[in-house]
């Protein structure tokens, strides 16, 4: 796993669309729902005639989480839900999460750390185990 100021990434050597569905699994086993879910490569078709790489924008949210930090500062709803992305680069997967620790800094409300807290360590255990998926597992 590699971490940036803002994200969690990982390259996974599972096809495309058996990622997104690992990573719809993944984010269930730490009690994230999937809220949205974005072709992009569908959208930039339809919208603009253009043709773009396989990419998926998920908007992941954790209900008691959430709750939490809504009842801390209704202005959590700026940077949730949680935005994962998964789109195929040179034959693999690229997997990248939102440091909802990150994000939630914007607001600049310490109410909202142990949510963000909470929410970056389950967010890390989908990509750790994301990354011990079997290269041969599909």
């Amino acid at each position: 796993m590699k971490e940036t100021d803002y994200a969690f990434r990982t390259e996974l050597e599972l096809p495309y669309k058996q990622t997104v569905e690992r990573v719809k699994e993944e984010l269930r086993v730490e009690g994230f729902g999937v809220l949205t879910e974005v072709d992009v490569e569908r959208v930039m078709s339809e919208k603009l005639g253009v043709k773009f790489r396989p990419y998926t924008i998920i908007g992941a949210c954790n209900p008691p989480l959430s709750s939490r930090a809504f009842n801390a500062n209704l202005e959590a709803g700026l940077v949730l839900p949680c935005n994962v992305i998964i789109y195929e680069q040179e034959g693999r997967s690229a997997v990248a999460i939102a440091d909802p620790v990150t994000m939630m800094g914007t607001l600049r409300d310490p109410r909202l750390d142990e949510a963000a807290n909470e929410a970056r360590d389950r967010l890390i255990r989908v990509v750790e185990r994301l990354e011990k998926i079997p290269i041969n597992s599909g």
